[in-house]
């Protein structure tokens, strides 16, 4: 089972096509969370090539290293006014989490805050200085090339955004934003944003239509218009963006590209959150990927595809608020996918469906003697719960060597998941597409199931156990791993 990605970003608007991906946030407020060994080895599993973390925890900057996975790391909002009162601040920063880790782990991109202006907007008059300092520490470390800096907004700072051509950000901040997109422009940088429809469908009253909001298809007569363009607009998602544009171009910025930091659906609600539900949220970001990959691109940017960040990775169980604060993510904390993504076609990335499910499997012909080894390995110290092998178990037959260590094997792998190098098992087990489940002995990965994650790291088999009895000595794995403007909208779906 899988789910999910791929991307890099744009410099210019013209190129932005070429450079689109789809990313992932990866939130910590999990009361399991999986170490980060873990979240790497899903990250391999899942083909997900751009992450967004939410500060510079050292231990997953670590684990992301050697991994070609772009990463952009965050100054939390708390540290926000400090980076910004002091250029010397900035430069510790830049040197403790972004020179201490690059190049091996692979930094693009430094978000400073989330949402500054309208959480914190004590440190609002700060935000461009942190900004420069960041910058300005990047260019003393020769990194202000391969390294952006921005920092991501919410969309309600957009004001009037449908027509989108009418939109124009809230003038209070125009103090911040007109430095702010200086700094973007010349850094050759791009404006985040966090966009969510589910918000702007639930706060319109019924306004917006669940369709509008969930990137369903839509008879043209269906579709918003913006009678100052004649762009029709059959989401929110693209009316936002182009709003965004349009905004910019208000303060005659025209070519800082937009980059979604965050966009998602909730896969369940409270009783007043009918819409939070798992065939709205597979829908939602099915259709969302799909819309980038395929560089739909918006009615005002045609085939120009936006870089969009899935929020999120996993769900946050500790988050507060109502019950779909904490139920964004793809996956739960064993690596569980939520639901199986809409994917077809879409090729690895995301590739959550089973036609494209992987097994680990002893090699034909292997001496058995090596898969004795391998099997009391994989049962010992590497941890597989073994008990479905013992005698009158669903896995016992057949009983023989080579079909024990098969599903050690495979069982291991999947819990690794499937990270390269955790099918080898010294040169005796082999990668396949053929399911070896048999009878009701159900593999791991089996009808789309997914295996979890334990241990992080995958050890090496120098460690042996005291004797093949190790294998069936079993202990269980420890599993780890806006406000709408509702009149506005009313004139044109009503």
């Amino acid at each position: 089972m899988a789910l999910l990605l791929l991307f890099v970003l744009l410099i210019s608007l013209v190129a932005a096509d070429d450079d689109a991906f789809i990313g992932v946030n990866i939130g910590t407020d999990l009361s399991d969370m999986p170490h980060p060994t873990q979240v790497v080895a899903l990250l391999k599993a899942q083909q997900i090539r751009h992450v967004r973390l939410f500060n510079a925890e050292p231990a997953m900057l670590t684990a992301l290293a050697n991994t070609g996975i772009r990463v952009t790391v965050a100054i939390p909002n708390e540290q926000v006014l400090g980076v910004g009162q002091s250029n010397s601040t900035a430069a510790n920063w830049v040197s403790r989490n972004i020179v201490a880790h690059y190049p091996a782990t692979n930094i693009t991109t430094i978000a400073i805050g989330s949402e500054v202006l309208t959480t914190l907007p004590n440190a609002a008059p700060v935000l461009v200085n942190a900004l420069k300092f960041i910058h300005s520490a990047l260019l003393a470390s020769n990194l202000d090339r391969q390294i952006k800096v921005s920092t991501p907004l919410s969309s309600s700072i957009i004001l009037d955004s449908f027509p989108p051509s009418q939109a124009f950000f809230n003038r209070s901040w125009n103090p911040v934003m007109v430095p702010m997109l200086n700094f973007l422009q010349s850094t050759g940088s791009f404006l985040m944003l966090n966009i969510y429809p589910y918000y702007d469908y639930m706060q319109s009253n019924g306004v917006i239509p669940l369709d509008y909001a969930l990137f369903k298809p839509l008879l043209p007569n269906k579709e918003a218009v913006d009678a100052n363009t004649l762009l029709h607009y059959s989401n929110v998602f693209d009316a936002m963006v182009d709003a965004a544009y349009f905004a910019m171009a208000y303060l005659n910025f025209t070519n800082i590209p937009v980059m979604v930091t965050e966009s998602g659906w909730p896969s369940k609600g409270g009783s007043n959150e009918p819409d939070a539900t798992v065939d709205n949220a597979n829908t939602y970001n099915s259709n969302l990927i799909r819309h980038v990959l395929n560089k739909t691109g918006t009615p005002k940017h045609p085939g120009i595809a936006v870089s969009t960040y899935i929020y999120e990775l996993y769900n946050e169980d500790m988050k507060s608020g109502p019950i779909s604060e904490k139920n964004w993510g793809l996956f739960d904390a064993n690596g569980t996918p939520i639901y199986i993504l809409h994917l077809t076609g879409s090729g690895l990335v995301l590739a959550n469906d089973t036609l494209n499910q992987t097994y680990c499997t002893a090699k034909d012909g292997a001496d058995e003697k090596m898969l004795q080894a391998a099997l009391d390995w994989a049962c010992g110290p590497g941890k597989v719960d073994c008990s479905p092998l013992l005698q009158g178990k669903d896995c016992y037959e057949p009983d023989n060597v080579a079909a024990h260590a098969t599903f050690a094997f495979d069982t291991y792998y999947h819990k690794m998941g499937k990270a390269p190098g955790t099918c080898d098992f010294n040169g005796v087990a082999a990668i396949t597409t053929t399911d070896p489940s048999h009878g009701s002995c159900r593999f791991l990965g089996s009808g789309g199931k997914n295996g979890s994650f334990v241990n992080g790291t995958a050890p090496s088999m120098n460690s042996t156990s005291t004797s093949s009895a190790a294998c069936y000595a079993f202990t269980s794995s420890i599993s780890s791993i806006m406000i709408i403007k509702v009149l506005i909208w009313s004139a044109f779906f009503l």
